[in-house]
């Protein structure tokens, strides 16, 4: 098979992300493909041990069973919980350099089928002031896969999103629906449909809440390689 790469993007923050990343990680490295992980720039982190640990980042490296570096994985870490471009300027840290990134992600793919790239946010999240996620996809030749949270008002975020990504040149692999409330609405019950008519882009798939992602929604990912 050809090599895949995707960056792992929301339609805001606490979308699901690495859950759902976590989740396509482990069930295409059941089916004996070989996935690379990365979270190049991770906020939020905790003190442990006198550093800061990624606990996303290491929540990918686990579940893809991967043995590379931690530093490879999650270049750059931040204590704030913002954009890692603010969190790195209020830090006095360095912000995320593309060129750096790109070098670890060559490593990691290397010895990969697969790369699931996990970004912070949505799409238009500064790395730094210059640049941001879509800029890392470009860079990387990551196709998007964008986490929608289906709720109330998720029908612009990913509409914007998908238009912005579109515009940029990214590439569109298609979007999940990610059931993020335990309670059902009017609104979850009919985000799908509605969106399947205001874009085109494919919907991947939809996780319900607390349930894991499917092995059909990981199976529509690397199809187009096998």
């Amino acid at each position: 098979m050809r090599k895949l790469g995707f960056l792992v993007s929301g339609t805001d923050t606490g979308v699901g992300k690495t859950t759902l990343t976590c989740g396509m990680a482990a069930t295409l490295k059941a089916r004996g493909l070989r996935i690379g992980v990365m979270k190049p720039a991770e906020t939020g982190c905790e003190v442990h041990e006198g550093d800061l640990a990624p606990a996303d980042a290491i929540a990918l490296r686990h579940a893809a069973g991967s043995s590379a570096p931690p530093e490879l994985i999650c270049p750059y870490r931040y204590a704030l919980p913002l954009a890692p471009a603010a969190a790195a300027e209020l830090e006095g840290r360095a912000a995320p350099d593309l060129d750096h990134i790109r070098s670890a992600y060559k490593s990691l793919a290397a010895n990969a089928d697969v790369m699931l790239v996990e970004g912070a946010g949505g799409i238009t999240v500064p790395l730094t002031w210059g640049t941001n996620y879509a800029d890392l996809a470009l860079a990387l030749d990551l196709e998007l896969i964008l986490v929608v949270a289906n709720r109330l008002g998720c029908i612009n975020a990913t509409i914007l999103s998908l238009d912005y990504a579109e515009r940029r040149g990214v590439v569109i692999k298609g979007y999940i629906l990610n059931d993020v409330d335990a309670a059902p609405s009017p609104a979850t019950a009919t985000n799908a449909r509605s969106l399947e008519r205001l874009t085109s882009a494919p919907c991947l798939g939809e996780v319900h809440h607390n349930e894991p992602i499917s092995a059909e929604i990981c199976q529509r990912l690397v199809s187009s390689a096998l």
